[in-house]
């Protein structure tokens, strides 16, 4: 396997936030917003490319991270995010088709994984070509999930009828590679409750690169 695969992390950020009052990836943890911490996060990695796919409220996720310079940072805007997930994956992909090896898929709401959560999945990719590799804690799937490109052409034919990745994942369940990976590869921020509870964890806990 080239050492030099190229990888596309995309960060889902076009939802609406229903549980939560206001857009909830402008919700400040330590001071930054949640959509920045996870793109910052990303940008300590060893991924080639960083595509944020918004919708909702787009502007104001371009505003929040219009101060990161970064060549590998591309902003997507999917106008059809009400339409679910499924199509903001799909505006993903389509931009790097025929680019990267394989892409990694992360919800934006998943923000206190670590650089080290990222490149740990991309080394086993490496390792093993493994068409699906998924992060995982104590045995329950978590995020950023890996797709090999030989899966670029099933994604990009997923439906929210069908219930999007799941029905991928759960397609070649047998083949999955699971990444032992941090506790904050399972832990989703859907409410302020969510919110407020993780970030009573002592910070130390939460720091990621040196902050």
């Amino acid at each position: 396997m080239n050492r030099k695969s190229k990888i596309a992390l995309i960060i889902l950020a076009a939802g609406k936030s229903t549980r939560f009052p206001g857009n909830k990836l402008l919700a400040k943890i330590n001071g930054e917003s949640m959509i920045k911490k996870i793109v910052r996060t990303a940008l300590n990695s060893k991924v080639n490319r960083i595509l944020i796919v918004t919708g909702y409220e787009a502007e104001k996720i371009k505003q929040q991270i219009k101060e990161i310079e970064d060549e590998r940072v591309q902003i997507v805007y999917n106008p059809k995010y009400e339409e679910g997930q499924s199509s903001s994956v799909k505006t993903g992909v389509k931009q790097v088709i025929g680019k990267v090896d394989a892409v990694m898929i992360h919800p934006a709401d998943v923000p206190f994984i670590t650089p080290e959560d990222i490149d740990r999945l991309i080394e086993v990719y490496e390792i093993t070509n493994a068409a699906t590799i998924v992060a995982s804690h104590r045995g329950r799937h978590g995020h950023p999930i890996l797709f090999s490109s030989k899966l670029f052409s099933e994604i990009m034919q997923i439906t929210e009828e069908k219930h999007g990745l799941k029905e991928l994942v759960e397609k070649y369940r047998e083949e999955i590679v699971e990444v032992e990976s941090s506790q904050y590869t399972i832990i989703d921020i859907d409410t302020p409750e969510d919110l407020k509870k993780i970030q009573r964890i002592p910070r130390r806990n939460l720091l990621q690169d040196g902050d």
